[in-house]
This record gives structure tokens, sequence and C-alpha cells, in this order.
């Protein structure tokens, strides 16, 4: 069989259970996030700020996608928060097929959720094309990454709804042009958000928060 129809027969597949997660995502009205980066990044340092700072007031969870170890699920359930980790024995992206097995396996604790984070495994490339049954995707650039990736990595820069940039706290000391990655950001998605963040110490985090409290009251009135 040709390589581009086992291609097609794989995201056909991944477009139904997506769909299908997205209605039940729908009912419940459980805003899903799906975050996408490089390996360290701080996706999983940005979750746990995000989690200080919401929990009290929302009832948050996450699944955590990776090859191998459960530490990034450590470390979210360590911050207050149910959470499960997907290994993927060595695929580089999560599909929706292992987000709705996770869920199924998970029953109660990840139903029903005001928010639901979906860490993907860390790359910039193999998770764009795959839809979890997300609300929207979000990138994050890291200053130590280098200020050349949005056009070196032009699909999820375009896809995603927002782009964070994480570890604003090392620009000091990093040769990291903000101004040339927010230009990139803004000619491949103009209609993207762009936020810069520390979670090391909380600068730019209302800014992150409160966009996912309006998507959320967005979703809900909808």
């Amino acid at each position: 069989m040709p390589e581009v129809d086992v291609k097609q027969k794989v995201l056909a597949a991944n477009q139904a259970a997506a769909a299908a997660l997205r209605e039940s995502f729908r009912d419940q009205r459980t805003l899903v996030v799906n975050l996408i980066s490089s390996p360290g990044s701080g996706k999983t340092t940005l979750l746990e700020a995000t989690v200080a700072r919401m929990k009290d007031r929302y009832r948050l969870g996450g699944l955590d996608g990776d090859i191998a170890t459960e530490r990034d699920a450590d470390r979210l359930r360590k911050a207050g928060i149910p959470a499960r980790q997907i290994l993927t024995g060595g695929a580089c992206h999560l599909d929706a097929r292992q987000v709705d097995a996770a869920l199924a396996e998970e029953g109660e604790r990840l139903r029903g959720l005001d928010v639901l984070f979906i860490e993907n495994v860390g790359n910039l490339i193999c998770p764009t094309g795959y839809d979890l049954g997300e609300d929207f995707k979000v990138v994050l650039l890291s200053t130590a990454e280098g200020d050349d990736k949005p056009f070196k990595y032009p699909a999820i820069f375009s896809k995603a709804k927002v782009t964070v940039l994480t570890k604003v706290d090392l620009l000091p000391y990093v040769d990291f042009d903000v101004a040339a990655v927010k230009e990139q950001v803004d000619t491949l998605n103009p209609e993207g958000r762009f936020l810069e963040v520390s979670a090391r110490t909380g600068d730019g985090m209302d800014g992150w928060c409160g966009l996912l409290e309006d998507a959320l009251s967005r979703k809900r009135a909808s």
C-alpha cells in the first residue's frame, strides 16, 4: 500500500476520534488546551505556575505525553491536580485515540473539568498535524532556544492560537531578539496572541491566566 494512503488513513482515523472528543468536551464545557514546544521550553513549569494561581477557583487536570517516565505527570499531581501520563513508546506526538483511551482509563478524575491541559511530546514538528479535540493550540518558545524558530518551524507557529515566549527572566543573559520573533509570528499568524512569560518570577502570568479564563468564559457561554 502506498505510504501516502497509509498516512491519509491514519490522519482520517485521528480526525474522527478528535471530533468525538471535541463533542464530549463541548458537552462538559471543558476548555482544552494543547501545549506544544521543543523539549525544555518550560511547558511543565508554566503549568505548575498556572495551577498555583488557578486551582482554588477552577477544576484543572492534565494529560502529559512523553516517550518515557512519569515525571511530568508526577509534577502536576504534586502541584495539586489530577494528571495522567501517556507514554508513546517512541512516537514523537500524541494522537486523539491516545487521549481518548487515557481519559477513559482515568474515569471521573478527568471528567467535568473546567480546563484540561494536554502537554504534548516535546517536538515542534510532529504534534502540529494531529488534532486532539482541543479548543486551541499553544506553542511555547523559550529565550534559550534562539530567535529563529518561527520561520524554521512555520507550521506550528501558523496554527497555534497563542505563542508564549517563556523564560523571559533570562533575556539579560542570552542573545535573543524579542522584536524579531514577534515580527516572524505576526507574519505567520496575524490573528494569534503573543505573550511573554516567566513562570519563575511570575512576569506575564496574569496575562496568561487571564487568557485562559476569558477562553473558558466564552466556551461556557457558547
